[in-house]
């Protein structure tokens, strides 16, 4: 540090010093130009003092008397000049000697100034030493409490595992001698009973498995009657949350239809003057026709299927004649009407015919020719009753049951949906009194009623109906609702089985109705295999909305393995 001072004052110096050098030479050259201004100003004086004399004494003085002024004026000029020269002299050594003083003046004061900063960063350095000093000094302290306490740790572990071990060997002492205790009191027992300490074991441990066996049986009771108590409420709280996460998009996707239009032009033409076209084509149609900012598109939007089918058919054909006015709209409305029916009556007697069903009554026949503008899940319900009745036939085949009742059952299974905007009630129960008013078969009514377990199933066919729609309904890609959540809910059961400890590889099959959960043997025993797929149904059943139930399988597998070599 002082090396350092040292350095910046030595540079200072040196800095003063050729700043007095190059003042010195300043000096001199200051000097060099007086000589030469003193030069100067004598031949000046001269000169002008010889042409003075000449013009006075001009034509007036005779030529002695002119050269003796001349001399005399002469001398005068030189003696000024001298005069002037040390007068420049003294003037500029005076001030040559005070630049030179100022020099040294300030050469001073940054010597000062400079011995001064070099003192103040000596003295910031060395506290910022002796405070370095004094914490490496406090940090030393500290670890030798610390050694020391160690030490003093170190020697109480010591003392407490002596007294451990001596523990230890006194516990085993008393082990022993308890040990021999316990067998002269077995068999002074064993005398006194007429026992043997395994017969009396067994005995013992026959009884507990008794009452255990008897005590789980009434738990078990009472567990079953608690959840058929509660099953109805838990049911209708799930369904109720389904209802409302789905409704929203069910309304959107379900309930419109979407027309196209050549051009933005037409939605003028469409809404009329004063609105008198849209109002007409609204009440002869029964929908509402929804005209926004979407380019070239009309929705139709309704809750009736056949009605927004006939609206948007009425729509494309007005559209395509261009001409539109309440009366033309009331004549092509009309029309499309008889041509909906018509092929509603023609795919309910396709339907039939492809069953190969006979003497369905004719307003039947109109209802299930209906289904085919209904879906449900996306799935369209007249492809869907004739997909049931198929497999409902196949199954009936193998079984030996009546093929012709069971197909007829299939078809007939879901056609209270055609009517269940119109009528109060489960499209099930709605579907067994069309069937009855229209004199069905009892085994087809029961059949209807009892698809969704309204009622008692009374027959095989009744059971081969559900069977049926439950394939027909949940295999992949049936349902363009379950087509689009498909995938997403094989990740979410997947996800959900996988956040439990333990659990190594996860498989959602059967289409989403049955998760596999293979765990790690060495993690989860066979107790814990129960309790986890208890867990795990119940959260799927708290976190996911889904159709029907999920079978959860807890999979927990040892192997053995060697060589026999």
């Amino acid at each position: 540090m002082e090396l350092m001072v040292y350095l910046i004052v030595g540079g200072l110096i040196g800095v003063v010093l050729g700043w007095l050098l190059a003042g010195s030479k300043a000096q001199a050259r200051q000097q060099e130009l007086v000589d030469q201004r003193v030069e100067a100003l004598k031949q000046d004086t001269v000169e002008s003092t010889r042409r003075r004399v000449e013009q006075e004494v001009r034509g007036e003085l005779q030529e002695p008397v002119r050269e003796e002024l001349v001399e005399k004026y002469s001398a005068e000029a030189r003696a000024e000049a001298d005069r002037l020269v040390q007068r420049l002299k003294r003037e500029a050594e005076a001030e040559a000697d005070k630049v030179i003083k100022d020099a040294e003046i300030k050469s001073r004061q940054l010597v000062l100034e400079a011995q001064k900063e070099g003192e103040a960063e000596l003295k910031t350095r060395r506290l910022e030493q002796q405070k370095i000093e004094q914490r490496l000094s406090n940090r030393e302290s500290n670890l030798d409490a610390r050694a020391e306490r160690l030490d003093e740790r170190e020697e109480a572990v010591k003392a407490r595992e002596q007294q451990v071990a001596d523990g230890e060997a006194g516990l085993a002492g008393s082990q022993v001698e308890l040990e021999r205790q316990r067998a002269e009191v077995e068999v002074l027992l064993e005398k006194v009973a007429g026992y043997s300490a395994e017969q009396a074991r067994a005995e013992l441990v026959a009884r507990m498995v008794s009452q255990a066996e008897l005590e789980a049986n009434r738990k078990i009771k009472a567990i079953e009657e608690q959840a058929e108590e509660e099953a109805d409420k838990r049911a209708q709280k799930i369904i109720s949350v389904a209802v409302q996460r789905y409704a929203g998009d069910f309304v959107a996707e379900k309930c419109v239809n979407v027309v196209s239009l050549p051009s933005d032009d037409m939605k003028g033409r469409i809404i009329g003057r004063e609105g008198r076209n849209i109002r007409a084509l609204e009440a002869a149609t029964g929908v509402d026709i929804i005209i926004d900012d979407t380019p070239e598109a009309v929705i139709v939007s309704g809750f009736d299927p056949v009605r927004r089918e006939i609206a948007r058919r009425s729509l494309e054909k007005l559209i395509a004649d261009g001409r539109i006015h309440p009366t033309r709209i009331e004549e092509v409305v009309g029309k499309t009407d008889q041509e909906v029916a018509q092929s509603i009556k023609e795919a309910g007697e396709r339907a039939a015919f492809e069953l190969g069903i006979h003497g369905l009554h004719p307003e039947l026949i109109k209802i299930v020719g209906r289904l085919k503008y209904r879906t449900s899940y996306g799935q369209n319900m007249w492809s869907h009753s004739i997909e049931v009745g198929y497999l409902c036939g196949l199954m009936a085949s193998e079984l030996g049951v009546n093929v012709k009742m069971a197909r007829r059952a299939g078809l007939l299974h879901d056609i209270g949906k055609a009517l269940t905007h119109e009528q109060e009630g489960s499209h099930a129960l709605i579907g067994a009194d069309l069937c009855r008013k229209y004199g069905e078969h009892e085994v087809v009514r029961n059949a209807v009623a009892a698809h969704h377990n309204d009622e008692p199933q009374n027959s095989v066919i009744a059971h081969l109906v559900i069977a049926a729609d439950a394939l027909s309904g949940a295999r992949p890609g049936a349902r363009r609702e379950i087509l689009e959540t498909y995938v997403k809910r094989l990740e979410d059961l997947e996800r959900i089985s996988m956040g439990f400890k333990g659990v190594e590889k996860t498989y959602a099959i059967q289409a989403g109705r049955e998760i596999r959960v293979m765990v790690e043997h060495s993690a989860v025993d066979d107790q814990a295999a129960f309790a986890l797929s208890r867990d795990i149904a119940r959260k799927i059943e708290d976190e996911l909305t889904y159709p029907g139930q999920i079978k959860v399988t807890v999979i927990r597998e040892t192997r053995a393995i060697d060589y026999a070599r």
